[in-house]
C-alpha cells in the first residue's frame, strides 16, 4: 500500500541510459549518491545551534558523469512535470572568479556546490588565482541527475542534491577534506546560491547517515551521536501531504530572524543558551510573536535530548508523546504547520499501534513522520486515506547510509 521507490542502483541505471541518449558518447565514468532525510524530532532548532534527531533515508539523489577536456559544464536532469530532460550549460570561470547564480533556478544548487568546492580546493591546495587558467581546481564535466527524493516534501531534496554533487566532484578532483567540511560547504551553497538561510542538519545527516541509526546532532559543536533504530518491530512511516512548499522567500527566513532577535534580547549568542526562565523574565521586552517563537525553540531543544534518550532505552511510547508535543508546538507556537499536516497527524494518532506522529521539515506542507508498530502499518495507511481530505503518498522507511561513491562496474 505504501509507494515503492527506485533503489540507488536503479537510479544509476536510468541515469546512465539518459547520459548515453543525451550525449551519444561513452558511458559515464563516475557516480555518487546522497540521501534525503526525515527529522524525527528537533524542528527549527538547527539554526538556533540546538539539537536535532534526523535519519538518512533510502530515498537518494544520484549523479553520474565524467570529466571533459575544457571548462564547460553540462548538467541534465529529469523533471517531475516534463517528459523531456532539463538541461543547463555553463562555463567555469578560468580566473577564479565566483560562479554566480542565475536561471534555471534548480541549477543554482549545482553552481553553489561547484563554487564552494572550488573555493575549498583553492584554499586547501594553495592554488594561486593566476594559475587557474592552466590548472583549474575543478575540471569541466558532463553529468546526469536522477532522484527519488520528492521535491518540496520536507525530506530535503536540496541537501540530497548538494551532497550528491559534492561527492561526485570529489571523484573528479579528489580532496583531502573531512566529512564536516563537506556538510559545511554544501550548507554554504544553499545560503549563497539558493538564498535559503538553512541550518546544518540536512547536509550533515546526508553526509553522516548510518544504516540502522538515527543521528543526534549538536548543531553548535557539530558533534553527533548514533542512536540505534533497528528494532524489527518498529517502522517509520512518512506521509507526504502532497502540499508543495518553497522555503525561499517564505516564512523560513522570517522565523530565523525572529529567533535571532529573541536571542539578542536575552543577551545570548543563540537560543541554545537560553532557558524558559530567561524567556519569562524577558517577556515584557519581547513581542508576543517573538516570545512564542523562542519558547518553541527552547522547549524543542530540551525535547529532542529527552527523545534521544528515550529511543536509546526503547521507550517508544515516551518518544511518541514527545513527537506529538513537538507537532503541537510547531502548530501553535512556531506556526509552521497547516490544515493538511494537522489532519495527517490526528488521523495517525487515532490508530492502535501508533506511538507518535508529527510534521517534519520546514513546514507549510510537505510530510509527517510517524513511529509505529510494524504490524500496524496497513491499518494506519487505510485510516489516514479515509480521514485525509487529499491524496497522500506513503513511504515505509528505515535509517540508511549517507553519501557515498558508487561503482559503475
Amino acid at each position: 500500500m505504501a509507494s515503492s521507490f527506485p533503489s540507488a542502483a536503479e537510479l544509476v541505471a536510468g541515469a546512465r541510459r539518459l547520459f548515453g541518449h543525451v550525449f551519444g558518447e561513452e558511458a559515464p565514468l563516475t557516480a555518487a549518491c546522497a540521501p534525503g532525510r526525515v527529522n524525527l524530532i528537533g524542528e527549527h532548532t538547527d539554526y538556533n545551534r540546538g539539537f536535532v534527531l534526523p535519519m538518512a533515508l533510502p530515498l537518494v539523489t544520484v549523479v553520474v558523469g565524467g570529466q571533459t577536456s575544457g571548462p564547460n559544464v553540462t548538467v541534465v536532469t529529469l523533471s517531475e512535470d516534463a517528459d523531456e530532460p532539463r538541461r543547463v550549460d555553463f562555463c567555469l570561470p578560468s580566473d577564479g572568479s565566483p560562479l554566480p547564480p542565475g536561471l534555471p533556478s534548480w541549477a543554482n544548487y549545482v553552481k553553489g556546490v561547484i563554487q564552494h568546492y572550488r573555493a575549498y580546493l583553492f584554499h586547501a591546495l594553495c592554488v594561486p588565482v593566476s594559475c587557474c587558467a592552466s590548472a583549474p581546481p575543478v575540471p569541466g564535466f558532463r553529468a546526469v541527475i536522477a532522484s527519488s527524493v520528492p521535491l518540496g516534501g520536507g525530506l530535503s531534496s536540496s541537501a540530497s542534491l548538494e551532497v550528491a554533487f559534492y561527492t561526485f566532484l570529489q571523484q573528479l578532483k579528489p580532496d583531502d577534506g573531512d566529512k564536516v567540511s563537506t556538510a559545511l560547504a554544501c550548507q554554504k551553497a544553499e545560503h549563497t546560491h539558493a538564498a535559503v538561510p538553512c541550518g546544518i542538519m540536512d547536509q550533515f545527516v546526508s553526509v553522516f547517515g548510518r544504516e540502522g541509526h538515527a543521528l543526534l546532532i549538536d548543531c553548535r559543536s557539530l558533534e553527533s551521536t548514533l542512536v540505534p533504530l533497528a528494532d524489527p518491530s518498529l517502522v517509520i512511516l512518512i506521509t507526504n501531504s502532497n502540499v508543495k512548499h518553497s522555503l525561499t522567500g517564505s516564512e523560513y527566513p522570517t522565523r530565523r530572524r525572529q529567533c535571532e532577535e529573541a536571542a539578542s534580547t536575552l543577551g545570548k549568542d543563540s537560543l541554545r543558551d537560553a532557558t524558559i526562565k530567561d524567556l519569562e523574565e524577558a517577556r515584557g521586552r519581547v513581542s508576543d510573536v517573538t516570545y512564542r517563537r523562542a519558547r518553541h525553540v527552547i522547549e524543542e531543544i530540551e525535547r529532542t535530548v529527552r527523545a534521544a534518550e528515550a529511543l536509546k532505552r526503547g521507550a517508544y511510547r515516551e518518544f511518541g508523546e514527545l513527537m506529538v508535543e513537538s507537532h503541537n508546538s510547531l502548530r501553535d507556537l512556531y506556526e509552521v504547520s497547516c490544515r493538511e499536516l494537522d489532519e495527517l497527524v490526528s488521523a495517525a494518532m487515532e490508530v492502535q499501534g501508533v506511538f507518535g506522529s508529527r510534521m517534519t521539515g520546514g513546514g507549510f506542507g510537505g510530510c509527517t513522520v510517524t513511529l509505529l508498530q510494524a504490524d500496524a502499518i496497513d491499518r494506519t495507511i487505510v485510516h489516514i486515506k479515509e480521514r485525509y481530505r487529499g491524496t497522500p503518498t506513503f513511504y515505509v522507511t528505515t535509517p540508511s547510509e549517507g553519501a557515498r561513491a558508487l561503482s559503475l562496474h
